[in-house]
């Protein structure tokens, strides 16, 4: 059978490189002004660590099945 569609892990990898970047940005922003959100672990900063494992794990499917790559 031949392939000649996009895989789907492109569009995971895409999906998860936004919302990644969304919260890291958002947990950014939470640090710099110093107004984290009420939760009993808020000084784990939690949008940070979570964002920032999106993004590179979105990074890697969007970079390791981009359309027009050969192998």
């Amino acid at each position: 059978m031949h392939n000649s569609g996009i895989s789907i892990w492109f569009f995971i990898g895409t999906l998860l490189t936004i919302y990644g970047a969304m919260i890291l940005g958002y947990g950014i922003f939470e640090l710099v002004v110093g107004r984290t959100a009420n939760v009993i672990l808020a000084n784990l900063h939690a949008p940070v660590w979570w964002g920032g494992m999106l993004l590179a794990l979105g990074l890697f499917y969007g970079i390791r099945f981009r359309p027009g790559r050969n192998g």
